[in-house]
């Protein structure tokens, strides 16, 4: 297993509960979503755990206390299709959050992702930035992605994703190593076709029922 200070694989039995369900094929895509969203929220606290806080003072019925708050701005960034299920559990979670969407496809000739799509508010260095998408295969598109809000303006994001494999990991560590990831599980490997071993399939699919 792949470990190190800017990987950090959740140990919990409540997202060893929601992969079981995403891994297995007679999941349906409501039981798929409903899995899905289990364990974003469970990413969402784990990245979120070392945000910046700002302090305040509350009055309770019976006297004045100090209290914190969530310090800065959250900017939420689905890659298309797959991360938009990961959107509505992080904005329970932090509802004043900002959503900016990223969206891709593969060249056929350099099987490199293209942007097609992005659509982010002004950027700001109070912004804690969450990039969400499922898989983290290949690590094209989450490159692509970093290097995207990295050009934009939003310093040192984070990548939120269900699993990842090692192949995934290497990638986006070569080109950004200061970007934290968090994964649900850290998987086997890749097989010819790019796809993560042993997987739950496309998770675009599998959520939405596109089969």
């Amino acid at each position: 297993m792949m470990h190190d200070e800017q990987l950090r694989i959740l140990d919990h039995p409540l997202a060893d509960d929601a992969l079981r369900l995403m891994r297995d094929e007679t999941t349906g895509p409501a039981a798929f979503r409903g899995a899905l969203e289990r364990m974003t929220t469970l990413l969402c606290v784990a990245a979120l755990e070392d945000a910046p806080r700002q302090a305040m003072l509350v009055r309770t019925p019976l006297e004045e206390t100090a209290a914190a708050t969530l310090g800065g701005r959250v900017l939420i960034a689905p890659v298309l299709r797959a991360g938009l299920g990961m959107v509505d559990p992080m904005l329970r979670l932090v509802p004043d959050a900002v959503v900016g969407c990223l969206g891709f496809y593969r060249n056929e000739q350099s099987l490199q992702p293209v942007a097609y799509y992005e659509k982010l508010p002004e950027a700001g260095e109070d912004y804690t930035t969450l990039v969400v998408d499922p898989m983290l295969a290949t690590g094209g598109t989450s490159v692509a992605a970093l290097d995207l809000l990295k050009e934009r303006g939003f310093p040192s994001p984070k990548l939120l994703c269900v699993i990842a494999a090692p192949e995934g990991v290497m990638a986006v560590r070569s080109v950004h190593p200061d970007v934290a990831i968090v994964a649900g599980a850290l998987d086997r490997e890749l097989n010819e076709r790019g796809y993560i071993l042993p997987g739950l399939g496309d998770a675009g699919d599998r959520q939405l029922g596109t089969l």
